[in-house]
């Protein structure tokens, strides 16, 4: 190895010794030759690369060519393929409307149900007809001592026109009542002093007025009624009520205004235990402007009610303020939708709105407002399907001067027909309601339609020990299905709960001591059942009360039991 290493080293030194010489006889200088040419660029010629190159693989395979033959045999066929036609669409026949109609039953307790709705077409603009009601009942609930038949008949006519920009209505009325103050406490009296009662009450009431509305304008819309009321016990009471209302432009947005004037003046030839005439009167003026805020899903409301009350009996006047505000959220669509808000006002109460509330009253009542300072609401409504509606609400209620019915002293030595703790009167008090609702609406389809309610109320009382004859709880749920084209049915049934009410005798060595009754609660259930015979002819029966409660609606007054109705309706033209 050492010998090869010695070679390597001589020849590397004799080539550079040879280099070294050579450069020592080169004796020709570096010169600089510049050759001047002109630039003539040329462009090559361009070829497309092929897409599908050229394989040169020895080892392709190469694609074998398939042949597809079809074996057919010739088949013999004398079909021959119709035209198209269109199939034939049944059509619905179309529901024949009318515009008058007339009704009779009769039923137990030899009950008369009537009902006649006419209206006329004088021509495109001007229409004229009436409604005729009657119903009527002979009585005959056993154990009682006095008579209980009863009877309510209305008559209303009316004349209506649309102008061009405007339309109006004018209309007339008259009604008669009689109820009987049967409702006798018979641990109190017996059939001696029932023999010595005349217990019917009759009323009567006539009423004309006629309403207005615009188009356009700032008055849209205008009413009037007068009516007149009274009874065969020399009480009358005369009301006058005057509403318009007005949409008024300020700074380029609107306020919805609504003005009232109600005027109510009435007397009783005397008060209960003396005869001290009772008169009573008022004119109050209400002017109540609101307007509307809209921002996406929410609406609000907002508004005021301004009051001014006169007393004309006693020459004193009165201003109120009461506010009127509500909104609605709509949290998810038509799904969940929230609403609130508060709202007040002041009643006017009427002997005619309280004998019909309660038929049997006394006509020796003390007729006042109640101031309702404010009403706080709050809940829940929509949809939970297409076919499922449902709405929840809380109230709570502050009311001054609230109507309670109550039912009089009976008097030991009585010298008028409503003096024996058979009738009613009306007290007056301080009252806060907290109240829940609930309600579920089912449309099931076209042919079924069911709904429930429900509330539940808790009073507060300032001066009375109870609030007289106002349930705890309430409940209703109806439903109606149409079975066929001419069956159809329908059923409902209405829950009361309980009430309290008080009753005294006052006797000559001065009144005994005050008894608290509590009524029970009762559940009234209905049914009816229709067949049509025709577009215009139907005939129906209906059964009241079925479950046969022997329920009192108020304090000594039972109601009739199971009671069942037949009869036709006729619906025409002229």
């Amino acid at each position: 190895m050492k010998s090869k290493y010695v070679i390597v080293f001589f020849l590397v030194a004799f080539i550079g010794k040879i280099n070294a010489q050579d450069r020592k006889k080169d004796t020709i200088d570096n010169q600089v030759v510049n050759v001047v040419k002109p630039y003539k660029p040329t462009i090559s010629d361009a070829f497309k690369i092929k897409d599908v190159p050229r394989l040169s693989d020895s080892n392709a395979i190469k694609k074998k060519v398939v042949k597809y033959n079809i074996f057919s045999i010739p088949v013999a066929s004398t079909f021959t393929p119709a035209k198209g036609k269109a199939a034939n669409v049944e059509k619905a026949k179309s529901i024949k409307l009318y515009d008058n109609y007339a009704s009779l039953g009769f039923g137990s307790y030899t009950t008369i149900l009537g009902e006649v709705y006419l209206n006329h077409e004088l021509n495109n603009t001007t229409n004229v007809g009436g409604y005729l009601s009657h119903h009527s009942s002979q009585g005959g609930i056993n154990g009682l001592l006095l008579d209980d038949d009863f009877t309510k008949t209305n008559i209303n006519a009316y004349y209506s026109q649309k102008m061009r920009d405007f339309s109006w209505k004018v209309d007339t009325g008259f009604s008669l009542q009689s109820y009987n103050w049967y409702g006798l406490p018979e641990n109190f009296f017996g059939q001696a002093e029932a023999n010595l009662i005349d217990p019917g009450h009759a009323f009567s009431g006539f009423n004309i007025g006629g309403v207005i509305g615009f188009d356009d304008g700032i008055v849209k819309k205008g009413s009037v009624r007068f009516r007149r009321f009274s009874d065969d016990q020399d009480s009358g009471e005369n009301r006058f009520i005057a509403k318009t209302g007005l949409d008024i432009p300020i700074s380029g947005e609107m306020i919805k205004t609504d003005v009232y004037i109600d005027y109510i003046s009435g007397n009783f030839d005397n008060d209960f235990a003396s005869n001290t005439e009772i008169n009573y009167g008022n004119i109050t003026v209400g002017l109540s402007p609101s307007y509307q805020l809209k921002q996406d899903n929410l609406t609000v409301d907002l508004g005021v009610g301004l009051v001014f009350l006169n007393d004309t009996e006693f020459s004193e006047n009165k201003f109120f303020i009461y506010p009127d505000i509500e909104a609605t959220y709509r949290v998810v669509s038509d799904i969940l939708i929230a609403y609130g808000g508060i709202k007040g006002g002041l009643i006017q109460n009427s002997y005619n709105q309280l004998a019909n509330e309660n038929p049997f009253v006394s006509p020796t009542l003390l007729i006042a407002p109640t101031d309702q300072r404010y009403n706080g609401f709050i809940g829940l409504k929509g949809k939970l399907s297409s076919s499922v509606s449902y709405n929840v609400k809380g109230n709570y209620f502050a009311e001054e001067n609230r109507v309670l019915f109550r039912l009089n002293d009976a008097q030991t030595f009585a010298t008028r027909d409503y003096q024996f703790g058979n009738s009613f009167g009306v007290v007056y008090d301080d009252v806060t309601t907290l109240s829940i609702e609930g309600e579920l609406n089912f449309d099931v389809n076209r042919n079924v339609t069911l709904g429930i309610k429900g509330a539940y109320f808790n009073y507060s009382m300032e001066n009375q020990a109870e609030p007289w004859n106002l349930p705890d709880v309430t409940a209703s749920i109806f439903a109606d299905v149409q079975i066929t084209d001419q069956w159809y049915a329908g059923a409902s049934a209405f829950f009361v709960g309980e009430r309290k009410d008080r009753e005294q005798l006052i006797g000559t060595l001065g009144p005994s001591s005050a008894r608290i009754v509590t009524l029970d609660s009762y559940l009234d259930l209905n049914t009816h059942l229709g067949y049509r015979v025709n577009d215009q002819f139907t005939v129906f029966a209906k059964g009241n009360n079925l479950l046969n409660q022997d329920y009192q609606r108020y304090l000594n007054f039972s109601v009739q039991g199971i009671q069942v109705l037949a009869g036709a309706t006729y619906q025409f033209d002229f």
